[in-house]
């Protein structure tokens, strides 16, 4: 295109000159120079229109593609999964969006067989999935079209991550998406296939997750097993892997063979390609258990102080004792013990039979500036900075200190140790365990610093493949009541003291007995059902609603004296 534009000037140059030279030759009485200075003007008019062509030229070619080069730093990504049924695809998926959105990555999960469900009432049978099956595969690529299209418009407003969740098993299917989101919208696209040809893996996916589908819903076991095992042989006759050799050599892609005895990484671009291969390398869906405690009852605690490293009160140190009694009746096999590196969680660690680790991913948030000061102190002498911390509690980072987003990027390394490690007991600060509940509750960042974490109670968290089992286990030993409400009013001329009625005196936390919380990561938001000892059913919440549970066990708190938003 430019090419042209200086092209075309060098001819109008020359036809210019010998215009100008056939004209003094017709005109005698002209003088000379007078025609080499018109010339001259000639020539720079002509010479300053090209030049503008070529600007115009360059401008017009940045037009083109400004929308793509304006996201090159930030471009949406769009994850596409790909394999046979029964291959573990959703939950990938919606542990990858977990995990995302706990790093602060907005992500949402767009699954075709949602799609497919609300689109065609009722379960047709196996025979719905056979690619000879005109009318269905009509149907089918319909409801496929209709997710991407809301993919597209998820990453236009706000959205950063997609995860497309369907089989994709063709080549064809994969170059009109990746055609699709690239040429039209400059998104970029990552593949992740699961492939799997260990029948007991697929079996056990079977049976734990595909049974509970909707579509198997008044349909025997044995029945179910059957027409779900003809669907993937259905899948079978049309399925692609893909090709990395020749065809989709270009793409960008992880191979994830039986749920994490290989992969095959290729071609990598950009920073949440990174930070999606390092997660799926870190999965594994093992039975274990993680437990969650609060070191015990410090001095620092008694006092409403913020942080600092006191030793356990004799409170603490009875709690220490409780805590090794209760690990050592839950005979748990191969434990291991991770603390921080602070005196109180190191104390109340040290009459657990089992492997310590320290970690200082695992310290308490710093509080700078404020450490070892009380609430009341630092509202009476720095109000300015108690209503702003008190406003946005998530992302405000202490003067010299941390934000709670700060300790969530420190803790992204023992996230995926949890991931990778079978049987840990995790003794570490309240802050640090809001941070670890919030990845596994998918909670919101507004929410997070909020969550109820009460001494001298133990946490206990079972993953599953679609969820977690949560159990509070509070041990009889009595504490001080940590947990801060949000303010409602809460402004520097004014917190001093309306806003501290919570902090001052020294109250028991109420005791309330064990719960147990099931998690279910979905696809529209996690929800939450808790029940007590005996099995009765509390309250069954949405995450993006309400928070865990109805009596606030790791919850926001509720005092009489705030008032909450």
């Amino acid at each position: 295109m430019t090419e042209n534009s200086i092209s075309s000037t060098q001819k109008a140059i020359e036809k210019t000159m010998i215009d100008s030279l056939s004209q003094t030759r017709n005109s005698p009485n002209q003088p000379e120079m007078y025609d080499m200075k018109k010339l001259e003007q000639t020539v720079n008019q002509v010479e300053t229109q090209g030049r503008q062509e070529v600007e115009n030229d360059h401008v017009a070619d940045v037009k083109q593609h400004s929308t793509c080069r304006d996201r090159l730093v930030q471009t949406p990504t769009v994850i596409m999964m790909v394999g046979l049924p029964a291959r573990g695809k959703t939950y990938m998926s919606r542990k990858l969006a977990r995990y995302l959105h706990w790093i602060g990555i907005k992500t949402k999960v767009f699954n075709v067989g949602d799609y497919r469900r609300d689109s065609v009432r009722g379960y047709a049978g196996k025979e719905f999935f056979d690619p000879d099956n005109i009318e269905a595969v009509t149907i089918r690529n319909r409801c496929a079209q209709n997710a991407l299209e809301d993919v597209c418009n998820f990453l236009q407003k706000e959205g950063e991550v997609a995860i497309f969740d369907a089989t994709n098993t063709t080549r064809e299917r994969r170059r009109t998406i990746y055609n699709y989101c690239t040429e039209t919208y400059c998104f970029r696209v990552f593949f992740v296939e699961s492939i799997c040809d260990s029948q007991e893996v697929i079996q056990a996916n079977i049976r734990e997750v595909k049974l509970k589908s909707p579509d198997y819903k008044d349909i025997s076991q044995t029945e179910a097993v059957t027409d779900f095992l003809s669907r993937i042989k259905l899948y079978e006759k049309q399925y692609e892997p893909i090709d990395d050799k020749i065809e989709e050599k270009h793409y960008s892609f992880i191979k994830i063979y039986n749920c994490g005895e290989r992969f095959l990484v290729h071609k990598l671009g950009g920073n949440i390609q990174s930070r999606v291969v390092y997660f799926l390398m870190n999965i594994h869906v093992l039975p274990r258990t993680i437990y969650l405690t609060m070191y015990g009852e410090s001095e620092n605690n008694i006092q409403h102080r913020i942080g600092g490293n006191s030793p356990l009160s004799p409170a603490g140190k009875a709690y220490s004792e409780a805590l090794a009694h209760y690990i050592a009746s839950e005979n748990i096999q191969d434990l291991i013990v991770w603390t921080s590196q602070m005196q109180p969680a190191i104390d109340t660690a040290k009459k657990i039979n089992a492997p310590k680790e320290q970690w200082k991913a695992l310290n308490g948030i710093s509080a700078g500036i404020f450490e070892g000061l009380t609430y009341q102190e630092v509202a009476e002498n720095y109000p300015e900075e108690f209503a702003v911390r008190n406003g946005s509690k998530y992302y405000y980072r202490y003067p010299g200190g941390e934000s709670y987003h700060d300790v969530i990027a420190r803790l992204e390394p023992v996230i995926m140790e949890l991931e990778r490690a079978e049987n840990v007991l995790v003794i570490t600060h309240q802050a640090v365990i809001r941070c670890i509940l919030a990845y596994f509750l998918d909670k919101d960042p507004e929410r997070l610093p909020y969550m109820k974490v009460p001494l001298h109670t133990v946490i206990k968290l079972t993953p599953m493949a679609y969820g977690c089992m949560m159990e509070r286990i509070p041990l009889s030993v009595e504490a001080v009541n940590i947990n801060r409400s949000k303010l409602k009013y809460c402004e520097p001329n004014r917190a001093g003291v309306k806003g501290l009625n919570e902090f001052l005196g020294v109250r028991s936390e109420a005791k309330i007995g064990p719960r147990t919380t099931q998690i279910f990561y979905q696809n529209a938001g996690t929800t939450f059902e808790t029940t007590d000892a005996r099995g009765n059913r509390l309250q069954r919440l949405d995450s993006t609603m309400s928070d865990v549970t109805s009596d606030n066990n790791l919850s926001s708190v509720q005092d009489s004296d705030v008032q909450q938003p």
